[in-house]
This record gives C-alpha cells, structure tokens and sequence, in this order.
C-alpha cells in the first residue's frame, strides 16, 4: 500500500441561502448544536452577502448546479475510456480538457484518472476533511467524509474494502491515493467480463459511484 501526503483544502457543503438564524432553527431544529465549521459557515457566508461578494441569489443558482452533479457524469466518462483506448490515454493526460469532448464541464481543481489492472487496485480518501471529485460524482456519501473511513483506509484498506464487500487477491497491490487541494482522482475501475459488445448507456449503467471511489468494482452484466 503506497500513500500520497498532501496539503488539503476544506469543502463544506452548503444547502440555504437566508440568515443565519433561520438557517440554524431550519437546520438543526433543536436536535444538536451545530458543529464549529458550521457555525463558521454561517458566519463567512452572512459576511459575503453582508459585503456584497456574493448574492442569495447566485448562491442559490450555485447550489442547484451542483446538485445536479451525480455519479452518472462520472459513469459516462468510464464507459468512454472502457470502449475507447484513445479517450483514455487523453484522459489519463488531461482529464478536464478530456471530459470537455464529452460536453462535460469539470473545470476546478485538476482531476487525475487512476486506472484500476488486475495486478493494481486505487482507493481514494481524504484524510483531512472531505476532497472530493464533486464535479464527476456529486457530493461525497457521509461515510467518505466519516472519520472512521478517513482514519482506517490509510492503514488497514483491504479490511475496509472488505467491510464494502470488496474482496480482493493477496496478488493485487492495493493502493491509497489522497484527495487534495490540488489533485482529486477518479478512479477507472476494471471493465467486468462479458461486457463485449455493450453499448456505452449499458456500459455506464454498470459503474457505481463506489467503483470509481475505489472501494467497489464495477457490477457484473446481469444475465
């Protein structure tokens, strides 16, 4: 297992636009008190409106495109460098221009395509806060940014993975990359067998947003 150290930066997610003392009773409605980045949160982003950085508005308008952003971007552009040795060597190369071809917007922080063999397998983490290709995958799942999985997938991945259900040979090199401020990765999990001839809508339909994490595979053509 082999790690990269790097400096991150911190996303946090952001669902409301209004003040912040609507957004504390709407969010946490007395159940728990918010956490300290939350209420930091709250305050940078009543300070950018107060300040006339941003607008609710364009926050808003922000907060639906991203919501938009989901796995399948992600599944489409694996199915593409499944059936296209080209695509994928450009990929590889430059993911952002790559994925351009696609009509796919990933422009932000850079995108590194990890290439799944059956001799190498890449897990994906963030050990600091939660980095994260959201511009191919969406919004991370709450276990990606838990501190068990963050903490346990540097030192113990193949018994992650097998808490995942990912079982794999003792031949097959597992390999933690860390998400950071610069660089986010996708993984291209292997291509299942007996997938020869599928079409490309087929093809991503069998790529989950845990294959290209790393801590799944690909599923199996039914049938």
């Amino acid at each position: 297992m082999t790690q990269d150290p790097h400096a991150h930066d911190h996303d946090h997610d952001h669902a409301h636009t209004h003040g912040a003392d609507d957004f504390l009773a709407e969010m946490f409605d007395g159940d728990r008190p918010p956490s300290d980045f939350e209420v930091l949160e709250i305050a940078l982003r009543e300070l950018l409106f107060e300040k006339g950085v941003i607008t609710p508005a364009e926050l808003k308008e922000k907060i639906v495109e991203w919501d938009a952003k989901t796995p399948a971007i992600g599944a489409r552009i694996v199915a593409r460098a499944w059936v296209d040795p080209a695509f994928k060597a450009r990929l590889k190369q430059d993911f952002i221009e790559t994925v351009a071809e696609l009509g796919i917007d990933a422009r932000g922080p850079d995108i590194v395509a990890l290439e799944n063999t059956p001799t190498l397998h890449h897990v994906v983490c963030c050990t600091l806060c939660s980095c994260y290709p959201r511009a191919v995958l969406g919004m991370p799942p709450d276990w990606y940014k838990g501190r068990e999985y963050r903490a346990r997938v540097v030192v113990e991945p193949r018994a992650v993975l097998g808490d995942f259900g990912t079982v794999l040979p003792e031949s097959v090199e597992v390999r933690v990359v860390d998400n950071t401020a610069e660089n986010r990765y996708l993984v291209l999990p292997l291509r299942p067998q007996g997938t020869e001839g599928m079409s490309e809508a087929d093809l991503a339909a069998l790529v989950t947003r845990d294959s290209m994490i790393g801590v799944g595979l690909a599923k199996r053509p039914q049938g």
